[in-house]
């Protein structure tokens, strides 16, 4: 049973995905939510099941689509695993200070 909530100043609150609870509010069109003092949401259209939003934010506050900013995230992970596999095994990859036949020559050679 989902357990709807109404905060203190007389917003829904519901719970999101387990994790916290998300605020529900209802905008029409040309009206806007802001987020702190810096960041503004306007509702744009509403066309059937598509809304269009407007952001307004600062340069240092990145605004991205969520499967754009998942796949930024993965990415980063990504990244993140592959330097630390290779300053776990350094062997696996010439180093950027060498050409790659320097690299060969330093392997040890077989007997």
């Amino acid at each position: 049973m989902m357990e709807l909530v109404l905060n203190g100043n007389g917003f829904l609150v519901i719970p999101y995905e387990g994790r916290q609870k998300m605020l529900v509010l209802s905008r029409q069109k040309d009206e806007s939510i802001m987020i702190g003092d810096e960041v503004k949401i306007t509702i744009i259209d509403v066309r059937g099941h598509k809304v269009r939003i407007g952001i307004t934010a600062p340069k240092h506050i990145l605004v991205h689509r969520r499967e754009i900013y998942d796949a930024i995230k993965k990415k980063e992970v990504d990244r993140a695993e592959k330097e630390r596999s290779e300053k776990q095994n350094p062997i696996n990859k010439p180093s950027d200070h060498h050409s790659e036949s320097e690299w060969e020559e330093t392997l040890p050679q077989p007997r």
